[in-house]
């Protein structure tokens, strides 16, 4: 796994001519970090447990909003057991869907900015500070990107993975400039998330950088590490999701948005919010 003095610098897309203060000239902004889950309750511990320590490294005023899907592993009962007022959980009920779980957290997020990341573990919490940083610096957003030099995947990762993630990126190569819109890992400051989002399955990292008009986006180097517990829920169906929800973002790009109203997913009454 990369450490931070492994980190180069960032590329930043759409402004390439921008130059980056140093490290410690910059106050990094509060932020919410979104973790969607279902059936991770395995992966949590952890977790929580980087999470826990890149607040206290690096002093910041980070909160930890995990938005789990009813999985009833017990994820609730040991974020209760971790308790820490900066962690909590929602037991989200209705349709199961990584992207509008994703929506409902941005909707509960406090703070200057979000961060979205997966909780299998393959996203590295210790990049967070990077960022967070890259939007201090004057970026609307930060991508954490296994393509750009100084990224990675794990070697375990697998062949058709590593295809299936770079069919997925070529398919959507006109709706943005950054590498690796498919890795998940970003943030933007929360003024800048757009009031209408409609998502189709997993992607919803392309579905801000497309819906919010995202020209300027820092990618930060990531190793992507392989999830060391449960399985992926990435099989035919989302994959036909992702497909529709192409569709619809070109659709998009290429309609007068005057053409396309779009209302946000409300939050399901009937979650149960609790601060762990």
């Amino acid at each position: 796994m990369l450490t931070p003095s492994d980190c180069t610098k960032p590329v930043s897309v759409g402004h390439p001519s921008a130059t980056l203060p140093s490290e410690a000239s910059v106050a990094l902004p509060s932020a919410t970090v979104i973790v969607p889950t279902y059936r991770e309750a395995e992966s949590l511990p952890e977790l929580l447990r980087r999470v826990e320590r890149v607040r206290a490294q690096h002093a910041l005023d980070l909160s930890l909003l995990i938005v789990d899907d009813h999985s009833g592993d017990g994820a609730g009962e040991l974020v209760d057991r971790f308790a820490k007022p900066w962690a909590t959980l929602v037991d989200r009920r209705g349709e199961r869907s990584l992207s509008h779980a994703v929506v409902d957290g941005i909707r509960l997020a406090q703070g200057d900015a979000i961060v979205i990341m997966d909780g299998d573990g393959s996203h590295p919490s210790e990049r967070i500070p990077d960022l967070l940083r890259a939007l201090s610096e004057g970026q609307r957003a930060a991508l954490g990107s296994r393509y750009v030099a100084g990224g990675s995947t794990d070697v375990d990762w697998g062949f058709g993975r590593w295809l299936n993630s770079r069919i997925a990126t070529w398919l959507a190569r006109q709706l943005t400039r950054v590498r690796d819109p498919m890795a998940g890992f970003f943030a933007m400051w929360r003024r800048d998330v757009p009031e209408h989002l409609d998502p189709i399955g997993y992607k919803i990292v392309l579905e801000l950088i497309v819906r919010s008009g995202l020209d300027d986006v820092a990618e930060i180097p990531i190793h992507f590490a392989k999830r060391q517990h449960g399985a992926s829920k990435l099989g035919l169906r989302e994959q036909l999701a992702y497909l529709r929800h192409l569709r619809r973002l070109y659709a998009h790009r290429l309609v007068p948005r005057t053409a396309m109203p779009v209302v946000r997913r409300p939050l399901n009454s009937d979650a149960d919010v609790a601060a762990r």
